[in-house]
């Protein structure tokens, strides 16, 4: 007899599977910053996020090996415990200076961070309008906080206008939040733009920077493409650029004072263990080194973009929109077949009817792989 819970995942699981939108997670085994294997074969990822290559990189790697060591894997406890490792301290510092802020604050995830920091300083009788396309975590964030939340279409400063005159006089206090770069259409938010009408109405910018940090900007992040953006709440992440996990934000120190002690999702978990806090300091080294790394990988995502005369890209990230989920499932199998990892993405992390492959450009990916990448691609494109 099957229990009433078990038939409803069962029949949410076969709608989904009629439909081509059911997950399944595939074992992978990144072998380094660019080669993964999977299913007993070798492929090209071209569906990581780690634009730098530095998840394998020896500094960071060693970094974090010799905080284990000295410190354990975990961080034993909240930060307002006994979590608070001094290594935290260190990074914020170091984040701080990078941005151009008077502090941050370090938390356990990009999710963590939005759906802890957005409940801290918007509630109930204030306003939040979010970029239709801003992340999930923004989304999650913006819905537990109480506050009336209001989407705009995707960059249009237009509406984003309209809906400010609209709502902001009822409101007590509003924030506008965004993506930096949008992570699966790689694009950039206007944030001069929007910084501009945040002033004029009296709201603060929340820009989510997850993919931004160490590409764009010489590798200081999407803001820094927008010199003059103001920019009230920075957050970023470690597993990205930086090339392992984690997340930031920065701001003003009142702001961060009142972070640290008042956001759920930093007072109520366990501390960033301490390994990957030295894995982040490492990383920051080397993106201040070598200025040739930060830059390769807007550059490779150009040199595909050229070779399929699409839009010249913007950030590390290129979209392939397909359209449904099951011919996108196809694109991303006939890559795999020549030794691609490509993964298709479908809703409802991307609008219905625009699944697609989502590309990302790492700095060591090959000008060889990339141009036969493009090949591969032309014919599903109808290039």
């Amino acid at each position: 007899m099957t229990d009433s819970l078990t038939a409803f995942a069962q029949d949410k699981l076969a709608a989904l599977e009629s439909r081509s939108l059911r997950r399944t997670l595939a074992p992978t085994h990144r072998l380094d910053g660019l080669w993964v294997q999977r299913g007993g074969r070798r492929l090209l990822s071209f569906s990581c996020n780690d634009y730098l290559n530095l998840s394998h990189h020896p500094a960071v790697k060693a970094a974090a090996i010799r905080a284990v060591e000295e410190h354990g894997v975990g961080a034993g406890a909240s930060r307002l415990v006994t979590g608070d490792h001094p290594l935290f301290g260190e990074l914020e510092g170091r984040l701080a200076a990078l941005k151009g802020y008077e502090a941050a604050c370090v938390f356990g995830s990009g999710y963590l961070a939005n759906s802890g920091i957005i409940p801290t300083v918007m509630g109930v009788g204030d306003l939040i309008l979010v970029d239709e396309l801003a992340h999930a975590c923004i989304w999650a964030g913006s819905q537990l906080s109480g506050a009336q939340v209001v989407a705009f279409a995707h960059n249009d400063m237009a509406d984003l206008a309209a809906k400010l005159g609209e709502h902001r006089r009822g409101a007590k206090r509003a924030l506008i939040a965004t993506d930096g770069v949008f992570s699966m259409d790689g694009d950039l938010a206007p944030l001069d733009e929007i910084s501009v009408l945040a002033r004029a109405h009296d709201a603060w910018l929340m820009v989510d920077d997850a993919h931004g940090l160490g590409v764009v900007g010489v590798g200081r992040g999407a803001a820094a493409m927008f010199p003059g953006a103001r920019v009230d709440l920075a957050m970023g992440t470690f597993s990205k650029a930086i090339g392992g996990y984690g997340a930031y934000v920065c701001a003003s120190a009142p702001v961060i004072d009142l972070l640290k002690t008042r956001a759920r999702t930093l007072v109520y978990t366990t501390g960033l263990p301490p390994a990957n806090a030295a894995a982040a300091l490492a990383a920051l080294d080397i993106i201040a080194a070598e200025p040739e790394r930060v830059a390769a990988p807007l550059a490779k995502a150009r040199r595909f973009t050229r070779a399929l005369n699409l839009p010249e890209a913007t950030s590390a990230v290129v979209p392939i929109v397909i359209g449904e989920a099951a011919a996108a499932l196809a694109a991303a199998a006939a890559l795999e077949a020549q030794g691609f990892l490509a993964i298709a993405i479908r809703p409802p992390t991307v609008p219905a009817g625009t699944a697609r492959l989502r590309l990302a450009f790492t700095a060591g990916h090959p000008d060889a792989e990339i141009d036969r990448l493009a090949a591969a691609i032309r014919p599903l494109i109808g290039a």
